[in-house]
């Protein structure tokens, strides 16, 4: 059992298209619940998966949409930490040469409740689990770093920006309900910003999506927002130009991790200089497929699934069947 502080099962690539930076936590995941549980009651579940979680959701789903991807993060050595490193060392595409293993840390876990339209988490979390604030060793050439910046970004963010990496911001649940307008002086720090409806007219005191981004826009270059069932806004930051795309309905399983495989999805639209409308639909598909599953990770879609997708949906506009094909491994 490894306790170095970076785990090096592969070589390092030589550049990464996107490097993933956060929390990473084993996800426990009941579905097919008819309602959760009331204190000194039972309810079964018929459904149940084990998956990566957290930021381990968009790395996994960036490495089977063909990007060369590294994972940052923390997870113990215990029971739940070897299940996560031997999952990911799995998946092509993905170098898990930065992910540390610490024998002091418990690994993150949630259980996830999935109904067909929302879910419930409950988590463990240590300290020592959070994202690294100091970076061992050498920066690696890296295209996009994706990090959240609910809370101060570390100096090794500013560092791979000035050497002229796209950061991608992101946020989660605020528990503390305040929605720190902090943030917003933060976006600063990010070329991309990309959240969800809450999230967006929590930060903002606005109500509506369309509001939300118009403010986020005078704070960062791009700006997109996922609006579940009602797909995505984004602003264009060369035009100023807002868009809304529609997500593809589909029957939803666990809508756990959409908003992380929807990331991915975009992320792989910047890295190949599609059009900002070409990228929302390629992301709302990416996403809207993986809620056909339970956990994030597990439920994150190959090209396979994608390609079948395509061949039975007309409704895609030629020239972005065109762009998504042309990608294709």
């Amino acid at each position: 059992m490894s306790t170095s502080p970076w785990s090096h099962r592969k070589e390092a690539v030589s550049v990464l298209d996107v490097l993933f930076a956060g929390e990473v936590f084993c996800d426990l995941v009941f579905g097919g619940i008819p309602h959760l549980p009331t204190p000194g009651t039972e309810v079964y579940a018929d459904r149940f998966a084990v998956s990566p979680g957290g930021t381990a959701n968009r790395a996994v789903a960036a490495a089977r949409l063909g990007l060369r991807t590294g994972i940052l993060g923390v997870i113990g050595t215990d029971l739940f930490g070897e299940h996560l490193a031997a999952r990911l060392a799995a998946e092509k595409n993905l170098d898990p040469a930065w992910l540390r293993r610490d024998p002091a840390v418990h690994t993150p876990v949630t259980v996830a409740v999935a109904q067909e339209h929302d879910r419930a988490f409950l988590t463990y979390e240590e300290k020592g689990a959070l994202r690294p604030e100091v970076w061992k060793g050498e920066l690696p050439a890296v295209r996009f770093l994706q990090l959240g910046i609910g809370r101060p970004l570390p100096a090794w963010a500013a560092e791979f920006r000035a050497r002229g990496t796209r950061v991608v911001g992101g946020v989660g649940w605020d528990p503390t309900g305040q929605w720190s307008r902090d943030l917003l002086t933060r976006l600063a720090e990010v070329d991309v910003f990309v959240c969800n409806a809450v999230e967006a007219t929590s930060y903002t005191r606005t109500d509506t999506v369309e509001e939300a981004v118009k403010v986020l826009a005078d704070h960062v270059p791009d700006v997109v927002v996922t609006d579940g069932g009602n797909g995505a806004v984004a602003v264009d930051g060369g035009t100023g130009e807002l868009v809304r795309v529609a997500v593809p309905r589909v029957p939803a399983v666990d809508p756990t991790g959409a908003g992380d495989v929807f990331t991915a999805g975009l992320i792989t639209g910047l890295n190949h200089g599609w059009p900002l409308a070409t990228r929302l639909r390629f992301a709302g598909l990416c996403a809207a497929l993986s809620v056909q599953n339970l956990g994030g990770a597990n439920s994150a879609p190959r090209w396979e699934a994608i390609d079948a997708f395509l061949e039975r949906t007309p409704r895609i506009p030629d020239a972005d069947l065109i762009r998504i094909r042309a990608i294709r491994p």
